[in-house]
């Protein structure tokens, strides 16, 4: 086993395990080194939501454009994490179809606002010609 398959590589480095995937639905669970009990998904938009939680709660990688929330919700705090899980942990839990390291460097919220009110982004381009 090389070296990059024992390491996640950031703090801020996720670990998604997918065990169901049919007609383009997914279940599975979301790691990262601080909480040792997995995050279950019910879904991608699930996963885009518990994701962008936790690195709300890190406080990184800052958004790069200004905020935007899916549902209402209070302000968060950044919270000073501790570690619980190793690198080498975490890569012990796998997906029963697909395991994925996600490691984040930006977040472009502002890309998906055209999807959430209802605009299709076809629709979007139309417009621009």
């Amino acid at each position: 086993m090389s070296n990059t398959e024992n390491y996640i590589g950031t703090p801020w480095g996720i670990i998604l395990c997918v065990d169901y995937y049919r007609d383009e639905k997914i279940n599975g669970r979301i790691y990262h080194r601080y909480q040792t009990e997995p995050i279950r998904i019910g879904g991608m938009l699930e996963a885009v939501f518990e994701i962008d939680a936790f690195f709300n709660r890190l406080g990184y990688p800052f958004p790069g454009t200004e905020s935007h929330y899916f549902i209402k919700h209070e302000k968060t705090q950044r919270i000073k994490m501790t570690r619980k899980l190793s690198d080498e942990e975490m890569l012990k839990n796998n997906g029963e179809q697909g395991t994925f390291i996600i490691r984040v460097e930006q977040r472009l919220l502002k890309m998906i606002d055209g999807a959430l009110d209802g605009r299709d982004i076809k629709e979007d381009a139309e417009e621009e010609n």
